[in-house]
């Protein structure tokens, strides 16, 4: 007697079309997200390696003198450990650099906004669509002012940390009343920034743009989070986003599909 082996169930399914379909669930998730990408009644950017090139906490410390020690919390702060808390990290960082006023001041004075190529373009385009903009960081505000005049965003739309200074100008601390101050929580960081824009200008479609753990965390309660990697590529965020670009221009281009062309 000849015994002939028969293919096991999972055996038999050929590894092709295992591969394709599994592709197809992808593309149909990032279709998805595009969708909602063009509905948007607001979209929330990061700011560190996303509308800029840099870390402005980084390159504060840098000019502190405190640019290594800065780095390495930095580090550990972006690549999405589980048991980080965005507010200790935060803390410890500015523990390190100890800004006083007037050494802010000059730093801002002097430091020129290194915008992300694209980015222009891309928030001049939503502003024409109607779309309103916002700046969430979790970063110092007194750094991000002068990315949101350039791009023509209100300071009432930007979402930040404050320096906190004592009567002769020395650090105080930092306001950890600033939602941004934490993370790890649907009550802290980008999440409760998105759901209380939400609440108070009654957004249907916000979507969050960023290249970190803490901006990925923000999608529910976004509606959608795009993952950005034209500055840096984060692995851990980048298997999270449905949907990741490492260029604005994608984004703006899509933004002239037109969705009718699907149905």
């Amino acid at each position: 007697m000849i015994r002939v082996a028969l293919p096991t169930a999972a055996s038999a399914i050929p590894r092709s079309i295992s591969t394709s379909v599994g592709e197809s669930i992808s593309k149909n998730q990032e279709e998805e997200i595009k969708r909602v990408w063009r509905k948007a009644d607001a979209v929330c950017f990061d700011v560190d390696s996303t509308v800029c090139q840099d870390e402005g906490i980084d390159e504060l410390a840098a000019y502190l003198g405190v640019g290594e020690a800065v780095a390495n919390v930095t580090r550990t702060a972006m690549n999405g450990n589980a048991r980080f808390r965005y507010r200790e990290a935060l803390a410890a960082r500015l523990q390190v650099m100890k800004p006083n006023h007037e050494q802010l001041e000059h730093f801002v004075n002097i430091t020129k906004p290194k915008l992300t190529v694209g980015i222009r373009e891309l928030i001049g385009r939503l502003h024409a669509r109607g779309t309103h903009v916002y700046l969430v960081s979790g970063g110092f505000r007194r750094l991000i002012l002068p990315v949101a005049e350039l791009l023509g965003i209100d300071k009432s739309r930007i979402y930040a940390n404050e320096i906190l200074f004592d009567k002769q100008g020395n650090y105080h601390g930092f306001d950890t009343s600033e939602l941004t101050s934490d993370s790890g929580s649907k009550e802290t960081g980008k999440p409760a920034v998105i759901a209380l824009l939400k609440r108070k200008y009654q957004y249907k479609t916000v979507v969050m743009v960023g290249d970190g753990a803490t901006d990925a965390e923000a999608a529910p309660p976004a509606d959608a989070f795009i993952g950005f990697g034209g500055n840096v590529v984060r692995e851990g965020v980048k298997a999270r986003a449905k949907w990741y670009v490492t260029d604005f221009d994608v984004l703006r281009k899509d933004l002239e599909h037109d969705d009718s062309d699907d149905e």
